[in-house]
């Protein structure tokens, strides 16, 4: 009689990220991964406790893989700024994994060699000691909550993106001037949510930046 086949950590974690690429963390389970690779739930409980540091793993899969071949260039913005873009790039391909990254923080490697490159860039640039958790923290949080939204808006089927338009352009466009002054004094002026967001990363990351080098001695 022939035993059941032992998958590898690599190989459950490529499965899982191929099931949260057509669902979401919400709808994963270990007993669809499992059945996904024609196996009891137990056995995937050998390599990781629960579901939670399974979806760690996973994101930290994603960062592994976006640091591989990474060399800081340029000068401490520049280090940062290029990180960022990789990172959008990665979660980008895999856009139903970026929510899980901003969700789920990890502890692995891919996620220690991210830590390192903004730690040691911010040392780079002359902060005191004492100010660079604080900014590391704003930056990394930055990073997460703007790639995962980005990544969100790229899942939308065309249609679904123009109706979501339409429905603003009639809310804002439309807006009581009595009841929102504001809104309609800027109404031609104000772009929808999903517009631009590329750029948007881009300059509100460069403000954030602009703000730590104010505190630089």
């Amino acid at each position: 009689m022939t035993g059941r086949r032992r998958w590898s950590t690599e190989e459950i974690l490529d499965t899982a990220a191929e099931l949260l690429r057509t669902g979401d963390a919400e709808s994963f389970s270990v007993r669809k991964l499992a059945a996904a690779l024609g196996t009891d739930s137990s056995s995937l409980y050998r390599h990781f406790r629960n579901k939670t540091e399974l979806l760690r793993a996973v994101a930290d899969q994603i960062l592994l893989a976006a640091m591989d071949g990474y060399r800081p260039e340029g000068d401490w913005k520049q280090r940062i700024t290029a990180l960022a873009l990789r990172l959008r790039e990665a979660f980008g391909e895999q856009p139903q994994l970026s929510a899980i990254w901003g969700r789920y923080g990890s502890g692995g490697t891919g996620s220690r060699l991210v830590m390192e490159e903004v730690l040691q860039a911010l040392r780079a640039a002359g902060l005191p000691d004492q100010e660079i958790p604080g900014c590391y923290h704003r930056i990394v949080v930055l990073l997460a909550a703007l790639i995962s939204s980005e990544a969100g808006i790229s899942t939308l089927a065309p249609e679904e993106y123009e109706q979501g338009m339409e429905q603003f352009r009639v809310a804002v466009l439309g807006a009581d001037p009595e009841r929102f002054p504001a809104l309609a004094h800027f109404a031609r002026d104000i772009r929808p949510l999903g517009a631009d967001r590329r750029a948007a990363l881009e300059e509100i990351l460069a403000a954030q930046l602009a703000d730590i080098e104010a505190r630089i001695p």
